[in-house]
Order: C-alpha cells, then structure tokens, then sequence
C-alpha cells in the first residue's frame, strides 16, 4: 500500500511498500492490509502504526483526522502529527506538543472573547445614539 499523511499546509509523510496500518477510531482499533475493501473511517486522536520493509513498524501520534482507502493508496488527513519508534519518547513528545496548542488555543479565545464583546459593546453604543 501507499500511505500519505497530510497536515492542513503540508505532506508530513509519504510511504509506499506499506504492509499493513492500525488506525484508532471512537468506537475501537481496526487493521488495514493491501487487499482489504475500499473504505472511509473518522479517526480519533491516538496512535497510527504502519509497517513496511524499510523502516520496520513505525508510530505516529495523530490528532482527530479522515483515513480513506481507495486500491493501494491509503490517505489520512489530520490536523497535526508527531513521528517516532518509541513510544515513551513519543509519549512525552505528544505530551509538550499538544500542551502547548492547549495554552495557545486559550489565548487565542481569550483575545477573541475580549474582540467580540468590544464589538457587542460598541454596536450596543451606535444603538442608543
């Protein structure tokens, strides 16, 4: 199989000779080989694993995301990924990254809260003139 991993603005990886995937979804695991039926899964944030010959059985952490598979070609479209072959290095690597977006998404809503009752407050204004 040919598997493609895609960020928002980016290929993070491209993988061909691909023997075999584990994805995670809401309701469980589930396996992938090259002659499995085309189908389409929403994919929960947790752990990718793919094998092939070069690099033997490699991890990605992946956050919530789309895998479709069509013939030999496997797709997963997620909004962010991290790499690794030990998953206690990748562990914590998961771990800084995603608390990280954690404490920037929060000050990103916050800035956006203080926008939108400024804006709530000055139509308000224009209202009662």
């Amino acid at each position: 199989m040919n598997l493609k991993v895609l960020l928002p603005f980016r290929i993070f990886a491209e993988k061909t000779g691909v023997s075999r995937i584990v994805a995670e979804t809401r309701e469980g695991s589930f396996g992938l080989l090259p002659h499995r039926l085309d189908c389409v899964a929403a994919l929960a944030p947790g752990i990718l694993i793919f094998h092939n010959d070069a690099e033997g059985e490699v991890y990605v952490a992946v956050d919530e995301g789309v895998l479709v598979k069509t013939g030999p070609a496997v797709l997963v479209s997620v909004r962010n990924a991290i790499a690794g072959t030990d998953l206690g290095q990748l562990r914590e690597a998961v771990e800084k990254e995603f608390l990280s977006l954690d404490e920037r998404e929060q000050s990103v809503r916050s800035v956006l809260a203080k926008m939108e009752s400024d804006f709530i407050r000055r139509l308000a204004g224009f209202h009662h003139d």
